[in-house]
């Protein structure tokens, strides 16, 4: 069984950083690929950054250039860095992934519960 735990949000000002973690626990080899959403209240859920097997990151217009998706292989965790946070940013940030579960290939996609980033202005 597969698990993914977001955590590293908070509040912070404006201007400020957080650096999210998106832990996978069980049966997990590697973790593949990695996306990260977002959810402000009232709104749809929308893509901020995406990791794709090959190491390519894509990003959110609205993200370039002040968050960074990266993940550690070792440690089986994945992270978002955000600086120049804004309080547009604030919102509750998922994480899904593919993850690598048996030698023989198989994988496991799935997403975690959440991390609350409020950013005061």
């Amino acid at each position: 069984q597969v698990q993914l735990v977001e955590s590293g949000g908070g509040l912070v000002q404006a201007g400020g950083s957080l650096r999210l973690s998106c832990a996978a626990s069980g049966t997990v080899l590697r973790i593949n690929e990695m996306e990260w959403y977002r959810q402000a209240p009232g709104n749809q859920r929308e893509l901020v950054a995406a990791l794709t097997r090959d190491g390519t990151t894509n990003y959110a217009d609205f993200v370039k250039g002040r968050f960074t998706i990266s993940k550690d292989n070792a440690k089986n965790t994945g992270y978002l860095q955000m600086n120049s946070l804004k309080p547009e940013d604030t919102a509750v940030y998922y994480c899904n992934a593919e993850c690598l579960i048996s030698d023989n290939g198989m994988t496991w996609w799935g997403g975690g519960q959440g991390t609350q980033v409020t950013v005061s202005s």
